[in-house]
């Protein structure tokens, strides 16, 4: 039986309810909850050939995401920039590590160019980490969103950075081109990143996530907590929390699927329930708009979310804070 996303905006202030986390279900077998119809429709057949055709690569195949069939037959999809090789190791991400090839300069073009194709009236673009460049990629990120604004000013555009090493002058490469959504993922506790994300600091994604909003106080920004890694109740609770301190505005919580033998074994797998308790509780800590559920991704239904948490009235207002 299909589980119905769990969507949730915030209506007025509720006392936080820390509880104690429920029982664990054992993670030998996934859970029906998880099952999601294999992807094959004539949208989803187009997309593809069409992301071939242009040279261009989408987390939603990079990552095997479990939603990829939904999204791309409602002509929704992910943009991955800089290449589909990681200069990166996490250990419970499918993304292919090594050394990556060089930057095609042409790639703001040609991903705005299937942005135009596709009628999208918000674009999600996000990377693998490229710390082999200067400035991370940034400018990649920024050319993106010029060429998207310049061919569809009406088009919303959210990008999901990388943590730049902590580099300010790259994220301000980012926020002067004014994305309408800046998102850069928690991940997971801040006990279990040298173990799933040894290349990051938690204390820097909080920085970078916080130095975002004081660049560009009109803009909203957006992180993620992937749960089944470890962690336990008070940790992801801690998460959230140190997440609204850096004045977050979006928040998704989903489960951890483990792409292969090779990755971090799932720690268990958290119920529709336990996601909708989570979710209440990020309103009552007050995040604008939360997303919580097993199949939650980052950009799952990323349209609804910008609608839901408001982007911005005027880009023309304002002026980006270096």
């Amino acid at each position: 039986m299909a589980v119905p996303l769990v969507q949730l905006t915030r209506s007025a202030d509720v006392a936080p309810d820390d509880g104690p986390l429920p029982t664990s279900i054992a993670p030998a077998r996934k859970p029906g909850w998880l099952k999601v119809k294999a992807p094959g429709g004539p949208n989803y057949v187009h997309l593809k050939a069409m992301m071939r055709e242009l040279g261009l690569h989408t987390v939603c195949e990079e990552a095997r995401c479990p939603n990829v069939g939904e999204c791309w037959e409602h002509k929704a999809a992910t943009f991955m920039i800089l290449g589909n090789v990681c200069t990166r190791n996490c250990t419970y991400c499918a993304v292919a590590h090594g050394t990556p090839k060089a930057f095609d300069h042409l790639e703001p073009v040609q991903l705005a160019e299937a942005v135009e194709r596709m009628g999208l009236e918000h674009v999600v673009i996000t990377s693998v980490d490229r710390d082999d460049l200067p400035n991370g990629g940034a400018e990649a990120f920024a050319g993106c969103i010029t060429e998207i604004r310049r061919r569809l000013p009406d088009t919303s555009v959210e990008v999901l950075i990388p943590d730049f090493k902590g580099s300010e002058r790259a994220l301000a490469i980012v926020m002067q081109a004014r994305p309408d959504i800046l998102n850069h993922n928690l991940e997971t506790a801040e006990r279990l990143y040298r173990l799933a994300r040894p290349g990051g600091r938690y204390d820097r994604a909080l920085r970078l996530l916080a130095n975002a909003r004081r660049m560009d106080p009109s803009g909203l920004t957006k992180s993620g907590v992937i749960l089944g890694l470890g962690e336990e109740w008070d940790e992801v609770v801690g998460c959230m929390r140190d997440l609204r301190r850096s004045d977050v505005n979006i928040l998704t919580l989903g489960q951890y699927l483990r792409p292969s033998n090779g990755h971090m074994p799932v720690a268990r797998y958290y119920t529709p329930d336990e996601f909708a308790e989570l979710g209440e509780l990020g309103l009552s800590l007050g995040f604008s708009h939360v997303q919580s559920s097993p199949l939650t991704r980052s950009s799952y239904h990323a349209w609804e979310q910008a609608r839901a948490a408001g982007t911005r009235p005027e880009r023309s207002e304002g002026k980006v804070l270096g």
